[in-house]
């Protein structure tokens, strides 16, 4: 099964301020020039999303209504140790999991998902020292945040990224694709 990563960091590697909040990627940069990212296109390509706690806890603070909400009807699961029910909001859009992770990789497998997005820093950490992530698209907002919440922690080893493409945005946001490589 493929995984993969599609985020936006600032230019200092932060996904969000120490608050959780994300609400710099609405104003960095240009915000009135609109540019066609990829996004779409992804979600597209994904048959399933796999996401930390804390991520849904910031989606389930936007309270977004059905017309807001991005991921359509896909399966959405929330990984998380200590939380065993989601939160009203999304009860009938995430399902939890709490457990081993290569067992969650090989029942979405066995049930025919092949490529699955996942978000949420501590989560993509933890997908990357297991070596499951196949690719990532990182795109960074023009602004420093100078602290929060960053995309990477502690690698277990070295892992090697590698293909890079870049495309820059009439909104100066930038976008690198890898794909990863453990040796």
């Amino acid at each position: 099964m493929k995984c993969s990563v599609y985020i936006a960091t600032s230019v200092d590697g932060f996904i969000a301020k120490k608050d959780g909040s994300v609400d710099w990627l609405h104003t960095a940069g240009k915000p009135d020039v609109k540019v066609d990212t990829g996004w779409d296109d992804y979600l597209v390509s994904v048959d399933c999303l796999i996401m930390g706690r804390s991520t849904m806890e910031v989606i389930s603070a936007m309270n977004l209504t059905a017309e807001q909400w991005p991921y359509g009807d896909m399966r959405i699961i929330v990984l998380s140790n200590t939380l065993k029910e989601a939160p009203e909001n999304m009860k009938d859009r995430v399902e939890m999991y709490s457990g081993d992770i290569g067992a969650l990789i090989a029942r979405l497998e066995s049930e025919g998902h092949q490529h699955a997005y996942i978000d949420g820093g501590a989560t993509i950490q933890v997908f990357l020292n297991l070596g499951l992530i196949n690719k990532m698209t990182i795109t960074r907002a023009p602004v420093l945040l100078g602290e929060g919440i960053p995309l990477f922690g502690k690698a277990s080893k070295e892992i090697k990224l590698e293909q890079a493409k870049a495309t820059a945005f009439a909104n100066d946001f930038v976008q690198v694709t890898y794909l990863v490589n453990y040796q």
